[in-house]
């Protein structure tokens, strides 16, 4: 088992696998020895539950849509996010106005913010203002 796993730790495409194989092999090298005792043999039966999860989870078929990447925001979906609005309904202009005062409090250059993100900010503001 040792010798197996040594393998994988130097050999293995995967990093994820790589680097369990890695931390798993101190421990199985020394519950290998005859020397060893119950605890540190029960030690490394759990470690190698981590190389036992890695392979599981390069092996186990996913379903769903976890492996697609997330479609872009458009202009205005970036512009709502920023100022923390809701997406997919019309926005009042008052309530445009009211999260740019609650998230400028962070980001004003006075409130320890940064200039550029408080423009960037504004002109989210201008545009939901000017859009609607």
């Amino acid at each position: 088992m040792a010798r197996m796993i040594a393998e994988i730790a130097t050999t293995d495409i995967d990093e994820t696998l790589r680097q369990a194989a890695a931390q798993v092999l101190p421990i199985l090298r020394r519950a290998a020895l005859k020397s060893a005792d119950r605890r540190t043999r029960s030690m490394a039966l759990r470690r190698l539950g981590i190389v036992s999860d890695a392979l599981h989870m390069l092996s186990a078929p996913q379903f769903g849509r976890r492996g697609l990447t997330p479609k872009a925001l458009t202009q205005e979906e970036r512009y709502r996010q920023l100022l923390g609005l809701p997406f997919g309904r019309r926005l009042a202009v008052n309530e445009v106005h009211q999260a740019f005062k609650r998230a400028a409090k962070t980001v004003h250059p006075d409130g320890g913010g940064n200039g550029p993100a408080f423009l960037e900010l504004a002109a989210a503001r201008d545009a939901l203002i000017k859009h609607h």
